[in-house]
């Protein structure tokens, strides 16, 4: 075994460890992974938010036994492969121990490490977009067609998971006009490779189709809700903190890319990532969209970096530049992981609001930064939900419906009672409700922003009504939820309940 490979193994390894350590056991899973999760239930060729991937993975996560271990070490895998991507592209450029040292170390100490604490699509995102740039440069060096259908694979694959790579293709083909690989457009392969990577990603765009296209709805909601809050300075600012111990790197790459002769042939690269920055900026995207855009410049700026320190015979200089990257994460290791309980934050928040960690989408400041907030309550939310239902005569015949999918996929997953199944009239659960039984009972679940306190719409509708319990959190995102009991239905709630989900169908 080399030593090269010995250490690939070893920062593996570390990369690994530190996502079990890197969340304090006050936290719970974050509400996107609980609907995640339940995805694995319900599989399709798409959903109102994402598409098919990550429902596979958590069909993967299903059979292992759905514990959290599972749940964290998938995003964790995912980071993993984004080094070694970084550490092939890096012995593809020339690069030699310090290099591969560097670059792996960079991805190590970023925002990345931040990204993969959690189970979302952004994880497998950055891995596509780094494993794609990183065929564009096999193909780049040698021009051999097979790296075309190659990248037709990755893309269609990175589709799959997020529609967020399309921002890559944006960002590249501009900047592949502008050098001598837009030779690249009169290769018949080229256009066989797009019809391969349209053919893999066609059930999911007939299913959009099928569905009235629920991503542009998704997107003109999130446009109108969270996007309008984004500030572009802001979005600038971040793209620095989130490699802030890879800056020397990265500004590198981008001289090199000018003025090293040897990428001359990736100059491609020079222009790609002014140009996709600008398209995130033009749309109001949000700042860790862009994060897939840089291991692959870590790589040619480590790269270059070894070659000039030992053009140079400053040698030294090496292992400084390595203790600085190093040195410069770990202000940010303390304050963007959720490993202080919610105290400390609160007890240190002008830490915290200077990084602008504690502004949510909503554009305001907040208690704790928004995914901690997110990652707090929801057990306790399905202890309690659990307790009412024990009330309960008869659970065959009872409805659980939330808010939210956050206390439904909250509820489905901790719930110690397999007879207890949440739905909601919101984003997939939508899709999910059930029409097959009698509903007797409903247990709602509301936030405490609710405007019918009184339940004065549902008292009519069943012969008791009562507010059962509540679950309260200063932390938790959503501070206070009640659960409120419905006995006894009056009339056909099935029927109600299919209405007022093909009328919320129909108008989203």
């Amino acid at each position: 075994m080399t030593k090269k490979t010995i250490v690939l193994i070893g920062l593996i390894v570390l990369k690994f460890l530190l996502h079990f350590i890197l969340i304090s056991p006050e936290y719970d899973l974050q509400r996107d992974e609980f609907l995640h999760l339940d995805q694995a239930q319900h599989l399709a060729w798409g959903f109102l938010s994402v598409p098919p991937f990550t429902s596979w993975v958590s069909l993967v996560i299903h059979l292992l036994g759905n514990a959290v271990f599972w749940v964290k070490f998938f995003p964790a895998l995912f980071g993993a492969l984004t080094i070694l991507v970084v550490w092939k592209t890096i012995e593809t450029l020339g690069g030699n121990l310090f290099a591969l040292l560097l670059g792996a170390t960079c991805i190590l100490c970023s925002a990345i490490l931040r990204l993969n604490i959690l189970y979302q699509p952004n994880s497998f995102d950055v891995l596509s977009w780094t494993l794609f740039y990183c065929t564009f440069i096999q193909y780049a060096k040698m021009e051999n067609t097979k790296w075309l259908y190659i990248g037709a694979l990755v893309f269609a694959l990175g589709f799959l998971n997020k529609y967020n790579i399309i921002f890559l293709l944006i960002g590249l083909l501009p900047a592949i006009l502008l050098t001598e690989h837009r030779k690249i457009f009169a290769r018949k392969e080229w256009y066989y490779a797009v019809l391969l990577a349209l053919l893999i990603i066609s059930p999911n765009l007939y299913w959009q189709y099928k569905n009235n296209f629920p991503v542009i709805h998704h997107l003109k909601e999130l446009s109108s809700t969270q996007l309008i809050h984004i500030n572009r300075l802001d979005f600038l600012k971040s793209q620095l903190l989130y490699f802030i111990g890879a800056i020397i790197v990265i500004v590198s790459a981008l001289y090199a890319l000018l003025f090293y002769a040897p990428y001359k042939k990736y100059q491609a690269f020079l222009w790609s990532i002014f140009f996709t920055l600008i398209v995130f900026m033009y749309f109001r995207a949000k700042d860790y969209y862009a994060i897939g855009l840089y291991p692959i410049y870590i790589a040619f700026g480590s790269v270059f970096l070894e070659f000039k320190t030992n053009q140079w015979g400053k040698k030294w200089l090496q292992p400084v530049l390595l203790a600085t990257t190093i040195l410069m994460f770990f202000p940010m290791y303390n304050l963007i992981f959720p490993n202080k309980s919610p105290e400390y934050i609160v007890n240190h928040q002008q830490e915290y609001q200077k990084m602008g960690l504690l502004r949510w989408e909503d554009g305001k400041d907040h208690l704790l930064p928004q995914d901690f907030a997110d990652m707090l309550g929801w057990k306790e939310l399905a202890n309690h939900v659990d307790s009412v239902c024990a009330t309960l005569p008869n659970l065959d015949h009872t409805l659980i419906l939330c808010d939210n999918y956050g206390q439904a996929g909250a509820i489905n997953y901790y719930t110690k009672n397999k007879k207890i199944i949440a739905h909601s009239f919101n984003a997939d659960y939508l899709n999910w409700l059930r029409y097959d039984k009698k509903i007797v009972d409903v247990v709602l679940v509301k936030e405490s922003n609710d405007d019918d306190k009184n339940r004065k719409d549902e008292i009519p509708l069943f012969d008791t009504v009562y507010l059962a319990d509540q679950r309260i959190n200063k932390f938790a995102r959503e501070d206070t939820i009640s659960i409120y009991v419905l006995r006894g239905a009056k009339v056909d709630i099935n029927q109600r309940i299919k209405a007022e989900a093909t009328e919320k169908i129909m108008n989203r």
